[in-house]
């Protein structure tokens, strides 16, 4: 990085301060957070040479790794049926790795959970729970979704994702928003008087996803950065930034703070009960 890169970030990051933004503080820690797996770093997921066997997994199938180099074994999640969101939300994990591409939202899910499911697929170096503790209330958080309940798995308590979770504009619940007509939703659709203003106060930074040829879905990196546990880098009202965050979530949230950027990013998607949509425009987030 050179001289007038950084000077530049420095003044952005003065400027944000001086108009109250938040702004991440800076760390000595590696923002994989978590995903560096106690020193393994990218090869964890990325196996840069054969696969899953690379990552010394065992596996029967022989296109281990062929789609961005993941080394983790999928063989025992492939054509399950699961079912998250009180079990309406039913989701056809890809039949094998021909039909995996990192372009589709349900694929994704199969992917996260060659890591995260811990029930059909056993993993190992992962405790199964979140390295950082729950701001406030203490403790941690469980990160394997499929171990907690029944031997059969339990996916029920968990948010809805896949082809039958999808963000919808209109209605009592959902924001005055306006949906492409190609592509998936983004800030541009949030157009309409409380939307808009929402924008303006906290932004859009959710990702949705084209989860089996349905637009507008929300899959598991909709929400979550993999890649940054404790930074957001993008838009938050208005200003391009470097935002403080948690739990690989994509935008600010910073629940010590004592404001509402936790229900601000919840109500990216969950607009109808935000303080827009109540007419209070003028509750900050911080």
């Amino acid at each position: 990085m050179n001289f007038l890169k950084v000077s530049s970030i420095v003044l952005v990051s003065a400027s944000m301060a001086m108009a109250g933004i938040p702004t991440a503080p800076q760390s000595t820690a590696d923002t994989l957070g978590a995903h560096l797996g106690y020193g393994r770093g990218c090869v964890m997921c990325h196996a840069p040479h054969s696969g899953a066997g690379g990552n010394g997994i065992a596996t029967k199938d022989t296109a281990s790794g062929n789609v961005a180099l993941w080394g983790q074994d999928l063989s025992p999640l492939y054509g399950q049926a699961l079912s998250f969101g009180g079990g309406s939300y039913a989701v056809t994990l890809p039949a094998n790795m021909a039909a995996v591409t990192i372009q589709d939202g349900t694929s994704i899910i199969l992917l996260c959970l060659s890591c995260h499911d811990g029930n059909l697929a056993k993993v190992t170096m992962m405790h199964g729970q979140t390295v950082e503790s729950l701001p406030v209330v203490g403790g941690n958080a469980p990160t394997l979704l499929g171990s907690d309940g029944t031997t059969a798995g339990n996916y029920s308590n968990d948010h809805p994702v896949g082809s039958k979770a999808v963000f919808a504009c209109g209605g009592q619940y959902n924001w005055d928003c306006t949906l492409p007509t190609t592509g998936n939703m983004n800030a541009t659709g949030m157009s309409g008087p409380n939307s808009s203003i929402f924008v303006a106060n906290y932004g859009f930074a959710v990702s949705l996803s084209t989860s089996s040829g349905i637009n507008n879905t929300v899959t598991c990196t909709s929400c979550h950065n993999q890649h940054s546990e404790t930074i957001y880098s993008g838009k938050m009202g208005g200003v391009q930034g470097f935002y403080q965050t948690m739990f690989f979530l994509k935008g600010y949230y910073n629940p010590t703070a004592g404001g509402n950027s936790t229900a601000q990013f919840c109500r990216q998607c969950h607009g109808g009960n935000a303080n827009e949509s109540l007419g209070q425009t003028g509750v900050p987030t911080t």
